[in-house]
């Protein structure tokens, strides 16, 4: 690889001291994640600077090179150096992922006790993915918290002191829901620690949660003018451009989640049968959707223009990648290359709002599934066909967009009573 980058002084990079009979596996590594040859250019030019520094720090040679001593070269503040840094990170990642220098991190106490309680959410309780993150988020700050990994029986000596100091701390800055939420998950670890006898029993009913009242807040919903909008205002001439586009459109036309759009693969598109098959991460069921020509003409024009040709492209001197082995519809258009998660899903949003230059108030991307239920509901569908497409298992679900229908309610209020009032007789009499 290095020879066909540097067909005349490649012998300059592979004489290096200490990383230069790695780097030629390296660039082919870099290549493999998404990298452009001009940005494995720039690391391997930095590397030639990081050897320097590594000999200047006592190290002479690979066998002796630590993750410490790595981590030692790069500046304390990132931004003073963005290549060294950059350089850095990506070597650190290379000998973890494609060789045996650095070792695998022992797992520590506190994310062996985790990983046993995920377990427990997974298969007795039958969580979602998500609600275990939350669970196992909450579990691990708790238990830092009361310093876990250095005493395990600390755990047994848990006091309502050392929760409500726990609460007060990590409910900085959160809302009443967000608050709520974290007492819940740590209700759940509580009560989980109590059976298995690591801590006290009764500890989860001694908490109390902020009063949060049902439906006080109604659905994030913006006009379906605005929705239609933001659509014509994304760029389709770029690979990023085509991939936004079908993802938004998708939720604008089905009212999909963002767990749901980056959990679709590539056989969940019928193109025969025009039918969309979508897994529901929330009620573990299956949708079957009708492919419309709108949405079935944006997945393709992705699929053809952004996704893998568009990373094919960028290499040059006949650097040619493999189409990507992932079976997901969206990957990410960063490096490196991977599957797109529903954090992308919610900064891909944020940004085209930005761009778009319309009054958009919210930061999830959840206001275009509430947009489409009220969409949908001002079109005249009953409520049961509402709840089918979105998914719901519950009529009361779908009965909260009733709320912001308030054209259809003006019609079905009681007018005001009219009925005349005595007048008072004149003169007291």
């Amino acid at each position: 690889m290095l020879l066909k980058l540097y067909p005349k002084v490649h012998r300059r990079y592979t004489s290096l001291p200490i990383l230069g009979p790695i780097l030629d596996g390296f660039g082919t590594w870099l290549l493999k994640q998404g990298y452009a040859t001009d940005c494995v250019r720039e690391h391997f030019c930095t590397a030639r600077r990081l050897t320097r520094i590594l000999e200047q720090r006592g190290v002479h040679s690979l066998a002796t090179l630590t993750r410490a001593r790595l981590r030692a070269c790069a500046p304390a503040n990132r931004l003073d150096d963005r290549r060294l840094t950059a350089t850095i990170h990506v070597l650190e990642r290379y000998f973890a992922c494609e060789t045996s220098l650095f070792p695998a991190r022992p797992r520590t106490r506190i994310g062996a006790r985790v990983g046993a309680f995920a377990i427990y959410l997974k298969e007795v309780r039958g969580l979602s993915s998500s609600s275990i993150a939350g669970h196992c988020a909450t579990t691990s700050a708790l238990l830092a918290h009361i310093g876990y990994g250095r005493c395990p029986q600390r755990l047994r000596a848990l006091t309502t002191r050392d929760i409500e100091s726990f609460i007060c701390l990590g409910g900085k800055g959160l809302g009443r829901r967000s608050v709520a939420h974290m007492i819940t998950y740590l209700r759940a670890f509580l009560r989980y620690a109590a059976v298995t006898g690591e801590a006290p029993i009764g500890l989860d009913q001694q908490i109390d949660t902020p009063r949060v009242y049902r439906e006080e807040q109604l659905p994030r919903a913006l006009p379906w003018n605005v929705v239609q909008a933001l659509l014509q205002t994304i760029d389709r001439t770029t690979p990023r451009g085509l991939r936004d586009y079908a993802i938004f459109l998708l939720i604008a036309t089905y009212g999909l989640r963002a767990g749901e759009i980056v959990g679709l693969t590539l056989d969940d598109i019928g193109w025969r049968a025009r039918r969309l098959r979508v897994r529901q991460g929330k009620t573990g069921s299956v949708l079957l959707l009708p492919l419309t020509d709108e949405v079935a003409t944006a997945l393709l024009a992705y699929l053809r223009q952004g996704r893998p040709q568009a990373a094919v492209r960028r290499y040059r001197r006949g650097f040619q990648m493999d189409p990507t082995p992932h079976r997901e519809v969206f990957i990410r258009c960063r490096t490196p290359a991977g599957i797109l998660r529903a954090t992308g899903v919610i900064e891909a949003f944020q940004a085209g709002s930005r761009r778009s230059g319309l009054t958009i108030p919210f930061q999830g991307v959840h206001c275009l599934r509430h947009s489409y239920a009220l969409h949908l509901l001002r079109s005249g569908l009953s409520l049961k066909t509402i709840g089918d497409l979105l998914g719901h298992r519950r009529s009361e679900s779908t009965c909260v967009y009733l709320r912001l229908a308030t054209d259809d309610l003006r019609e079905v209020a009681l007018s005001f009573p009219t009925a005349s009032v005595p007048q008072a007789p004149e003169n007291g009499r």
